[in-house]
């Protein structure tokens, strides 16, 4: 291995591990993360594009920020998280609701909040459903998981006092939405999926 490529991989752990930090302690996006991470390890040195970790390698990271320093909570909350994830998608079934990001991965902690992919006919279905619930809600966009395409609407909210944000697709979306991602993890998981996530946690 040459010294650049041993010198490129070693400055890439080292943001990885500052970007996860970031995420763990203050609930960082992962794009705020690996800038702020990047600024932190390199100063103002203008950033190569291979230096910056991918968010595979800074989701394992944050697996392992959470065994060494949250070990005694992190699982509760984490379980906590996805217990009351599997209740709003139970109350959202009319929706073919999945879970996603790190509520589903195993890395949510204290900052965390809950995402979960819809898939309707219509977004003004899923906004007078939660309005008939008597939910306080706020609209934004997030980018479409395809990378291509229009953002969808993404509603978001206050539930049990914690965060949920609901991104907002069409039905025919589902049908290519990936199951898992590069490194094998499933990407989202429906309401049965989630369930066995909850037995499983709960055998241990």
């Amino acid at each position: 291995m040459s010294n650049f490529t041993s010198n490129t991989e070693m400055l890439r752990a080292e943001i990885a591990a500052a970007a996860a930090r970031l995420i763990a302690e203050d609930g960082a996006d992962y794009g705020t993360a690996k800038k702020k991470a990047a600024r932190q390890v390199l100063g103002n040195a203008k950033v190569r594009g291979e230096i910056m970790p991918d968010n595979a390698q800074i989701e394992e990271e944050v697996r392992i920020y959470n065994e060494l320093f949250f070990a005694d909570t992190q699982p509760a909350r984490l379980l906590h998280l996805r217990k009351l994830a599997l209740r709003l998608m139970e109350d959202l079934a009319r929706f073919s609701p999945y879970l996603t990001g790190a509520v589903l991965n195993g890395t949510a902690g204290e900052h965390s909040d809950i995402h979960l992919q819809l898939f309707a006919e219509s977004a003004k279905d899923v906004e007078i459903f939660l309005l008939n619930k008597n939910v306080d809600f706020e609209v934004s966009e997030t980018p479409h998981f395809s990378g291509r395409g229009e953002p969808v609407e993404t509603v978001s909210f206050m539930w049990h006092d914690e965060g949920v944000h609901l991104a907002l697709y069409e039905t025919d979306d589902v049908r290519g939405a990936a199951k898992a991602g590069p490194d094998g993890r499933p990407l989202r998981a429906n309401a049965e999926g989630v369930r066995a996530l909850i037995a499983e946690t709960e055998q241990k």
